[in-house]
């Protein structure tokens, strides 16, 4: 008797671990996808600002058709990427780099510069860049902590057995040291 009252109590306290770590698990994992529709709330920013600058820059800079044009790839292939992908990562940082260039284009034009639709849409991408930047490492840190738990033992065996894996982080590209090049 005491054998069965043992056994029971021993799966009880093994079933309430299981339910726990699996509530564990699905909260970390729902953190990092709102950590994610954060992300992605601020890259559709960008996305949305960008077709203001070009249009507000195309007419002045005609011969500067390639950047647009890159632009305008990378804009849409960012739209057109798995919101949860590996994908909408590098369409994200094709996207910044692009950017990039189009922010050292308008540099090199003073009269440009000095206009104020194009110094207020360039002020908003700024601080739209920091946003992503904020953004960025708050998604991280819930990745972080999420793959913690989902790579830690005992937590793993739960985590192998219901389909959590660990999530990939933002990390920057080979070339995001160094300064756009424009074309």
């Amino acid at each position: 008797m005491v054998f069965a009252l043992a056994l029971v109590a021993g799966l009880v306290l093994a079933a309430g671990w299981t339910i726990s770590t699996y509530n564990q698990l699905v909260h970390g994992r729902q953190a990092v996808d709102a950590h994610w529709a954060q992300v992605e709330s601020v890259y559709q920013r960008r996305a949305d600002l960008i077709p203001n600058l070009v249009a507000a820059t195309q007419g002045f800079l005609s011969q500067e058709r390639l950047v647009y044009d890159e632009l305008a790839k990378a804009r849409a292939a960012y739209a057109g990427a798995s919101p949860t992908s590996p994908d909408r990562v590098e369409a994200a940082n094709q996207l910044q780099g692009a950017v990039g260039r189009l922010l050292a284009i308008i540099e090199r034009y003073p009269e440009l510069r000095s206009r104020e639709v194009v110094l207020g849409l360039m002020d908003e991408l700024a601080g739209t860049e920091l946003r992503i930047a904020v953004e960025r490492r708050r998604y991280n840190e819930q990745v972080r902590i999420y793959n913690q738990l989902v790579l830690s033992f005992p937590h793993n065996l739960i985590a192998a057995a219901t389909g959590f894996t660990p999530r990939p982080y933002f990390q920057a590209e080979r070339d995001a040291a160094s300064s756009p090049k424009t074309p």
